[in-house]
Formats: C-alpha cells, sequence, structure tokens
C-alpha cells in the first residue's frame, strides 16, 4: 500500500500544483480583467468629464450669446423709442413754429414741391386761418418761378401741417406728417448720430 499511496500523494501533490496553476492563472487573468476594467472606467469617467464640460462650455456659450442678443434687442428698442419721441417732438417743435417761420418753410417746401403745371394747394384748417396776408401771391411767386402755377384754396385739408398739392386730380400729400415719413430715415440716421 505505501506504493498505492505515493502514488495518490503525487497525484494529489499533481493535482494541487495544477489547482495552484490554474487559481494563479485565473488570479492573474482576474488582474488583467480587474486593470483593463479600471482603466476602462478611468476612460470612460475621463470622457464622460470631458463631454459633460464641453456640453456645459455650449450651454454656457450659448447662454452668453442668447443674453447678449437680448440685451442688443433691448438697447435697439430703446434706441428706436427714443427716436420715434425726439421724431415726435420735432414734428411738434415744427408745426408750434411762429407763423413768420412756419409760411417760411412752407414757401421753402412749395418751391421743392410745386409742378410745372397748373394746380392747387390745401392748407389745414389753422393754418389758412392764420395765412400771411401776401401769402397767396408768394404762393403764385413760387409756383411760376418753377414754370407752373398754384391757386391757393379755400378749402381746409384735413392733415397736420404742411399742405396738398392737387394737379389734374392727383394728390400730392406734403403735410408734415407725411414729410416726416418720408423722410424717416434720413432723420432718423441724424438723429442717431447726434444721439449715440
Amino acid at each position: 500500500m505505501a506504493g498505492l499511496d505515493k502514488i495518490l500523494g503525487e497525484i494529489k501533490a499533481q493535482a494541487d500544483a495544477d489547482v495552484e496553476e490554474i487559481l494563479a492563472t485565473a488570479r492573474k487573468e482576474a488582474d488583467e480583467i480587474h486593470s483593463a476594467a479600471e482603466r476602462e472606467a478611468a476612460d470612460n469617467a475621463e470622457r464622460y468629464e470631458r463631454e459633460a464640460a464641453k456640453r456645459s462650455a455650449d450651454r454656457k456659450a450659448r447662454a452668453v450669446s442668447a443674453a447678449a442678443l437680448a440685451k442688443r434687442q433691448l438697447l435697439l428698442a430703446e434706441k428706436q423709442k427714443l427716436i420715434r419721441e425726439v421724431q415726435e417732438k420735432a414734428k411738434a417743435k415744427f408745426l408750434a413754429l411762429p407763423d413768420g417761420e412756419y409760411f417760411d418753410a412752407m414757401i421753402r417746401l412749395i418751391e421743392k414741391n410745386a409742378l410745372a403745371q397748373p394746380g392747387q394747394i390745401r392748407f389745414n384748417d389753422r393754418d389758412l386761418k392764420r395765412l400771411p396776408a401776401d401769402f397767396a401771391t408768394k404762393i403764385e411767386n413760387t409756383a411760376f418761378k418753377n414754370g407752373g402755377r398754384l391757386q391757393l384754396s379755400r378749402e381746409a385739408a384735413a392733415i397736420d401741417g404742411g399742405f396738398v398739392l392737387y394737379y389734374d386730380g392727383i394728390e400730392q400729400n406734403c403735410s408734415v406728417t407725411s414729410l416726416f415719413e418720408t423722410y424717416a430715415e434720413e432723420i432718423s440716421d441724424e438723429i442717431q448720430k447726434r444721439l449715440f
């Protein structure tokens, strides 16, 4: 039996050695898998961190951009409001000019707008009541310089100030409001230069 015990001992020793080798290999593979998993986890964590930082930076950049746009829009709206206020004040100031200055301005407007043909000019009721005594003659002389003829109508035009010219059924609106609207862009540019 001693021989059998020896064989069994050798088999057990070989089995123990094989088990130890298998366990060592398994531990080594487990360590490698564990190390690879740790590296992958660290890589993933780093990648997620970079992506999160990029998303955060993108969101921040969009927020900053949106805030800048909102600020520009608010500034633009405020500038436009100020420009409208200045235009309204300028129009009111023009309409409130003393009679002499106001009607001198009307003659200059007639010089610019009168056509070389016969026509009629109408003022609003307020202006008709305060026309200078020689104004009808000034109108005729101004129109004549342009090669035309203008007759002053005693019929009031429904305008705020300025006048309306009529030529063969065609109306040329030279009211103060119409002139401010026609030259709104130029007036706005000039106001913007002075205010901003």
